[in-house]
């Protein structure tokens, strides 16, 4: 699967996903500091489910007329710290039934809820 990941998904976590076999485009190590309208174009151009802590996706794609057809998967979590992400990222990509691409998904510990953008 191609990601990019934003700033505020951890390194460990970008580097568990590639170990797995994803294309990653992770902002903290090309992008660090431009705005989110910069990411959201990345990831339509090169087709990248964005994966983020960050609200203003959500805002951009769902208010927006820019729409990664990849999706938006959107963390609403407090973790413990980067081996909590790494898992539920991994476990989540993982999951055939999930249907990304098209969708502003946001996980919590115990649901996954999706929107159509």
């Amino acid at each position: 699967m191609r990601l990019l990941a934003d700033e505020n998904i951890p390194l460990e976590s970008v580097r568990a996903l590639r170990d797995a076999g994803h294309d990653v485009y992770a902002a903290s190590e090309g992008a660090r500091g431009e705005p989110d309208e910069r990411h959201l174009a990345r990831a339509i151009a090169e087709d990248r489910l964005i994966v983020t802590f960050d609200r203003d996706f959500g805002e951009l794609v769902t208010r927006g007329t820019a729409r990664p057809a990849a999706g938006v998967l959107l963390l609403r979590i407090v973790p413990k710290g980067a081996s909590e992400v790494t898992a539920l990222l991994l476990d989540l990509i993982a999951r055939p039934e999930i249907v990304w691409r098209n969708h502003l998904s946001v996980v919590d510990w115990a649901h996954v809820r999706q929107r159509r953008i």
